[in-house]
This record gives structure tokens, C-alpha cells and sequence, in this order.
């Protein structure tokens, strides 16, 4: 038994070494899309497509992923093709570029999207790995002190490119280049962490009997509601983009502070989640109502348009990203067979990604038209409406 909790906290430790590098990558690219898109010649309605397009394929491929990752049984494939399309990150340096028929935020466009995409690939496998491998230490204690460490890289990428935007006067060209030097360290742990847990994973695998029945085991009723809720929850907050959006074209915030802002959500996220993952495993869904019930903070801080606002705005975000990413995660796994456990994180996932599609059309309509009170009401009803939902789950067996 002790063994077995050793061998989970190695998986998770490995798991997070790996998500830590990948994070270094994207999470610091993330922070200064949007003034790189703008710089590139993209409008705010460009910008706002190229942001609603990558979190929608981000998150709603996920469920043929993970349906391809249970039936399958190659995990470690969907892991390793995700991981790699990363490189697009650093390839983000060359958009400038780009042959004069083509736009050049287009290039960067696809770019980003392609990034989205792998995370789309590998994340499903990733958390049915970790899910499996780590059964010993409670669900929500793995997924949280997992996502601490997932963060150390999402504090780690906008440090760097804060500075480097810092010091070389916003040159772009330089601070996505740096990105190439995580990426190759990403791909020498993953193969390390592949040759350590390969054994480890099958022997799991094997014996929770993935694969073929996969296709035969329904989804149970309460995951079902459960992601409902969690379609009104993301559908009424505030996305990050939007908020570092408002910070930069309605407070003329520079790029290297835009990445300061993202890293306040990144670090507030890094120190909530291992927290509210212990409260988790010790209280179990009831603790959900907490990120339900704040998540119409952002909206009412960021649009009150100052800039003690959209800093207290990005806290409110950190502090509900990081809930997102560890309890809500470790909710799927409390809720849901293994047998279908890939499946449930795809439509999960998906939903999740349909949720901020929504949220960033209707918040972004209401930006454009100046209708902040109709965006703070909306963000009151959704959560309204998400609280109910996830009470009727908390209920049902």
C-alpha cells in the first residue's frame, strides 16, 4: 500500500515536470497574444475570433480524443502528438515573416490555433493517465497539488516574456524565440517520463480493463447535469483574454504589463489549487459552489474600467481558473467509470470549451456596444442558473 502511494506521487511528480515545461511554453505565449495579434495588423474583432476559435477547438476535440484514446488504448500516442504541436509557440517568432500575399496575423492565427490543438490531443490521455496512476493519493489531492505544479510553468512563461518584452522594447521576435530552449527540455523529460511510467500505466490499464467495453458503459446522469453547470459557469465568466483586453485597449496597459496581469492569474491559480484540491477530497462537490458563486466577480471588476479594478478582476480569475483546473477535473473522475473516464474528460472538456465560446461572443458583443450592466446581469444569471444545475447534481446518484 505504501508502495502504491510512493508510485503516485512519482507518477504525479513526473506528470508535473512535464505540464510544468509545457506551461513555460504556452501559458507564456497566452499573455501577449492579443497585442501580438494587433501588432501584426489583426483587428479586435480578428483578435476575438482567433481567441473564441482556439479555446473552442482546445477544448471540444477533446472529445473525440478521448474517445479515440479509451478505444484505442494508445494514451501515451495522443500525449506525445499533443506535446509536439507546441513547437508552434516558438514558431510564433517568424509570423512577421510571412510572403506579403498572406497576412502575416493570419499566419500567427493558424499558429496559435495549431497550439490550442495539441492541447486539445493530449489532455483527455494525459488525465486518464494520471487518473489511473494515482488512485492511492485521492482524486482531488492528485489533480490539485498536479495542477500546483502545472503552474509553476504558467508563473514561469510570463516572468520570461514580461522581462524580455521589458527590455528589448516589445520585440516579439526575441521573446517567442526564448520558447524554443523549453521546448526542447519538454520533449526530453516527456520521453523520460514515458520510459519511467510506460510500465506503470499499462499494469493500471490492464487492470481497470480499458478498451473494448468502452463503447458499452453509459455515462451516469449526475456527470451529466454536473457538466451542464459547468456550460453556465464558463458561459457567464469573463475570459482572461477579454479582461487583459480591456486592461490594454481601455487602460492602454503596455504588452510587458498585459503578461505582469496574466501572471497575477497564474499565480493565484498555483496557490488555490492544492488548497481548495484538500478541501475537495475532504468536503467532495459542495466545495464547487465556491467557484460557482465568484465567478461573477470578474465581470463587475473589469468593467468598472480602472485599473485597481483589473487587477483585483485577474485575482478573481486566478482564484476561479485554479478551481476549474483541479476540483472540477477531479469531480469527472468521482463521478465517472474508467472505463469511459477518457470519454467523460472529451465531452467534459468539450462543453467546457463551448461555455467560453459563448462567453466571449456575448461578453465581446457587450464590449463593443458599451453595455456593461447588461454584461454584469448576464454574468449573474448564468451563474444563477449554474448554481441550480450543479445543486441538482450534488443530489442525484
Amino acid at each position: 500500500m505504501e508502495a502504491d502511494r510512493r508510485m503516485a506521487y512519482f507518477a504525479i511528480l513526473l506528470f508535473g515536470l512535464i505540464s510544468l515545461f509545457g506551461d513555460i511554453i504556452y501559458e507564456g505565449a497566452r499573455g501577449i497574444i492579443s497585442p501580438y495579434l494587433e501588432f501584426l495588423g489583426a483587428t479586435a474583432f480578428i483578435v476575438g475570433i482567433v481567441a473564441g476559435i482556439g479555446d473552442f477547438v482546445g477544448y471540444a476535440l477533446r472529445l473525440l480524443s478521448g474517445y479515440l484514446a479509451d478505444v484505442k488504448r494508445t494514451y501515451w500516442i495522443f500525449v506525445f502528438i499533443g506535446y509536439g504541436l507546441l513547437i508552434a509557440v516558438p514558431l510564433l517568432a517568424f509570423a512577421s515573416f510571412s510572403p506579403a500575399v498572406i497576412p502575416a496575423w493570419l499566419v500567427a492565427s493558424i499558429l496559435v490555433i495549431m497550439e490550442r490543438l495539441g492541447k486539445a490531443i493530449r489532455t483527455p490521455a494525459r488525465d486518464t493517465l494520471l487518473s489511473v496512476t494515482t488512485k492511492g493519493v485521492g482524486a482531488g489531492k492528485a489533480f490539485g497539488f498536479h495542477e500546483l505544479m502545472d503552474q509553476l510553468g504558467a508563473i514561469i512563461g510570463p516572468a520570461i516574456m514580461a522581462v524580455i518584452l521589458y527590455v528589448t522594447m516589445n520585440n516579439y521576435f526575441i521573446a517567442f524565440s526564448v520558447m524554443f530552449i523549453p521546448y526542447a527540455i519538454l520533449m526530453f523529460v516527456l520521453f523520460t517520463g514515458y520510459t519511467k511510467l510506460k510500465p506503470i500505466t499499462s499494469a493500471a490499464l490492464r487492470e481497470t480493463k480499458i478498451g473494448s467495453k468502452t463503447r458499452a458503459q453509459p455515462l451516469p446522469s449526475k456527470f451529466l447535469i454536473y457538466t451542464t453547470a459547468v456550460f453556465f459557469n464558463t458561459a457567464g465568466l469573463l475570459h482572461a483574454l477579454l479582461i487583459l483586453y480591456i486592461a490594454s485597449h481601455f487602460l492602454n496597459m503596455p504588452a510587458w504589463e498585459a503578461s505582469i496581469l496574466f501572471l497575477i492569474i497564474q499565480g493565484v491559480d498555483a496557490l488555490i489549487a492544492p488548497l481548495i484540491g484538500i478541501a475537495y477530497d475532504r468536503a467532495g462537490v459542495k466545495v464547487l459552489m465556491v467557484p460557482f458563486a465568484l465567478s461573477v466577480f470578474p465581470a463587475i471588476f473589469a468593467f468598472s474600467l480602472t485599473r485597481t479594478a483589473i487587477y483585483v478582476a485577474a485575482v478573481f480569475f486566478g482564484l476561479i481558473l485554479g478551481m476549474q483546473e483541479s476540483v472540477y477535473r477531479a469531480a469527472v473522475a468521482d463521478m465517472t467509470p474508467v472505463e469511459v473516464r477518457g470519454s467523460a474528460y472529451g465531452i467534459f472538456s468539450t462543453v467546457y470549451g463551448v461555455g467560453f465560446l459563448v462567453s466571449g461572443t456575448v461578453f465581446g458583443l457587450l464590449i463593443d456596444y458599451a453595455s456593461y450592466p447588461l454584461a454584469i446581469m448576464y454574468a449573474v444569471i448564468a451563474q444563477i442558473i449554474g448554481i441550480m444545475l450543479l445543486i441538482i447534481a450534488t443530489r442525484t446518484r
